[in-house]
This record gives structure tokens, sequence and C-alpha cells, in this order.
């Protein structure tokens, strides 16, 4: 208990030791951001999917951030990137489509289900990027595979919604490594 009592006092006293210490300035505060350079105390994604049953399609998102998303595809690719202001977005949308698909694959009542890309957006940090599947009438079971981003972190999270038409919501997390969760109704 002492231990644990020390180590939240060390965490509560070291920064004011280095302000006053003058090796960091007040003003630096407001420079550091959770998700600039590596400064990323997090690494995850969020994959939503929609079953739209009167559609009879998955509309699907994948939540990254966006610098992230960025540094994947400047390695996998050996392409400048830039994903906030992108000089050729149709170059881009290449590289995001490439990556994406090679990362998830989705199986809808044991078939594996085509893919369409639909593009992506940028959010503040975060990369949006839309999928869609069509002729997916009923859903009883998905399982779906996606290693994204594990080629660049080892403690990658990534976190898979599933929600049918709406309003039936379930939700799967994996950890890196593990590559793959279903979904039963």
């Amino acid at each position: 208990m002492a231990a644990l009592f020390n180590r939240w006092l060390f965490l509560l006293l070291f920064p004011g030791s280095l302000l006053c210490a003058g090796t960091f300035q007040p003003q630096q505060i407001h420079s550091i951001s959770l998700h600039s350079g590596n400064m990323h105390p997090f690494h995850g994604s969020v994959i939503e999917i929609n079953h739209n049953i009167s559609d009879k399609t998955l509309e699907i998102s994948c939540k990254i951030y966006t610098d992230d998303l960025e540094k994947i595809l400047v390695k996998n690719y050996n392409k400048k990137v830039d994903l906030i202001n992108p000089p050729n977005k149709p170059a881009m949308d290449s590289l995001i489509k490439k990556y994406v698909f090679s990362h998830i694959a989705i199986q809808v009542n044991r078939t594996p289900v085509a893919m369409s890309y639909i593009g992506f957006e940028n959010e503040s940090e975060a990369a949006y990027v839309y999928i869609q599947a069509n002729n997916v009438a009923t859903l009883n079971k998905l399982e779906i595979r996606t290693n994204l981003m594990y080629d660049l972190f080892d403690d990658q999270v990534n976190i898979i919604h599933l929600t049918i038409d709406g309003t039936n919501r379930k939700s799967n997390k994996l950890n890196y490594p593990a590559t793959s969760t279903e979904f039963n109704y």
C-alpha cells in the first residue's frame, strides 16, 4: 500500500518539480496534444457496422487517428501522404482503400461479403473511412477479421460495434494480436 501511495505522490509532485526546475515551460502545456507526434497514450480504431435492413446493406465506418493512418500508409506504400490537406484526394483514396481492404474481411452468415469503398474524411484528429456491402438481406452471424494498424503498433486495440437497423447494438474488442471476432443474432 505504501508503494502505491508513493507512486501516486511521485506522479502528483513530478510535474511541479519540472516547472520549478525550469526544464518545462508552462506555455508548452498548450502545445502538447495527446495525438501529435509520438505522444499517443493509446493506439486504437473503432469500426462501426450498421446493418440497414431496408436497404439490405452494411454501412461501415472505420475511425482511425489521422497521424497513425498517415504513418502506416507511408510505411506500407512509400508514398507522400497528407490526409488533412490532400493535394491529390483520388491518390489518397486509392492508398486508403488498398490498406483497409487488405486489413478487413467480413463474412455474413458464413459467406464473404464484397465491400465497396465510399471515401474518407477528417474530423479533428481522426480519419473516417467509409465502406459499404450490398445485398445483405438477413444477418444472423457476422464474422470480422481485422488487423488494422497491427503492422505499426503492437499495443493496438480495435473496437467493433455492430448495430442492426439502428437498434440492437453489440460490441467486441480485439487487442493485438487477436484478429477475429463474431456476432450472433
